[in-house]
């Protein structure tokens, strides 16, 4: 962290919610950012839960920092470079050649919140691919000592397609080593965001210039990324923090539920598993009685592992 604190501003897409901007050295696509966001004029608070989202996604969640200041906890949420917020006109959308590119958002995210915001005690979170990101920098992140305990909400832990496409995606994932830019135009469903919006068959309201219905490409080099990441999971991670990982108890249009429940384990000693029924992939959007079970075992979890917090 520099000496001089990014400043925090008035959030461009939430009324009541500030934002910093956490600058980067530019990268192949350019200027690189990151975005922190935190509810405005909150007393600082010494435990703080660190949000990451997923693939085509943002931090528009705005119920889930209201109920973590209930609870007693500080909220932040990072938009990763190239999503959301951070996300510039001249970059390539959601893209990484490697998923590492995200733990220095994350490094600085944490360096923050311990120098200049007051946390002591951190929970890191991550929904989707950002639970794979997430589960990755609490094995081997630069700040990975700093993490109390890890939840992981419907973590894309592997790809949710048919036997058969596994070729398609292994030579999509080669070709990207080499034509990191290629895309499949027909990579992605818009079943999921429509089952979201509020105009379409969903209860929630985002910025479909951040979270398309139709998304933005899957490009090769991505997909290469993703096969990397979840490679490195696969054999075996070593987190020393305790692990909540929750999903659906089925397919949630975007992930089969069964592949995270085989993949958990692997992530270290200390690892819980829970299943909702009836859950959407992103938990916290679910319909209501489901949320609120989610966030009730959640605080009820933390209040079991990390109990010096209370």
């Amino acid at each position: 962290m520099s000496e001089t604190a990014p400043p925090w501003e008035a959030d461009v897409l939430l009324p009541a919610y500030e934002a910093a901007t956490l600058a980067f050295p530019p990268d192949y696509d350019g200027e690189v950012v990151a975005t922190l966001v935190r509810r405005a004029a909150s007393a600082p608070q010494s435990r703080a839960l660190l949000y990451v989202h997923g693939f085509i996604d943002y931090f528009f969640q705005a119920h889930m920092a209201e109920r973590c200041a209930r609870e007693g906890w500080g909220f932040y949420a990072l938009d990763l470079r190239k999503h959301g917020r951070s996300l510039r006109p001249h970059q390539h959308p959601n893209f990484c050649k490697s998923v590492h590119e995200y733990f220095a958002d994350i490094t600085c995210a944490i360096d923050l919140l311990y120098e200049r915001e007051g946390v002591r005690e951190l929970v890191l979170a991550g929904h989707s691919t950002g639970g794979l990101v997430t589960a990755l920098y609490a094995d081997h992140g630069e700040c990975r000592e700093r993490v109390g305990a890890l939840w992981l909400n419907s973590p894309f832990f592997e790809f949710n397609v048919p036997p058969a496409m596994q070729a398609q995606l292994a030579l999509a994932a080669g070709t990207g080593r080499f034509f990191p830019f290629l895309s499949d135009p027909r990579g992605l469903s818009p079943d999921y965001p429509r089952s979201l919006h509020r105009k379409h068959e969903g209860e929630w309201d985002f910025d479909l210039r951040y979270k398309p219905i139709e998304g933005f490409p899957a490009y090769f080099g991505w997909i290469a990324a993703i096969r990397a990441a979840h490679a490195r999971l696969h054999a075996g991670l070593a987190i020393r923090c305790p692990v909540l990982v929750m999903h659906s108890d089925a397919a949630d249009i975007v992930l089969d539920a069964r592949h995270i429940a085989r993949w958990a384990p692997r992530l270290g000693d200390d690892v819980e598993v829970q299943a909702y029924p009836g859950a959407l992939h992103d938990l916290v959007l679910s319909r209501e009685p489901v949320r609120e079970a989610v966030f009730g075992a959640l605080f009820d979890w933390l209040s079991r592992r990390l109990p010096e917090s209370h």
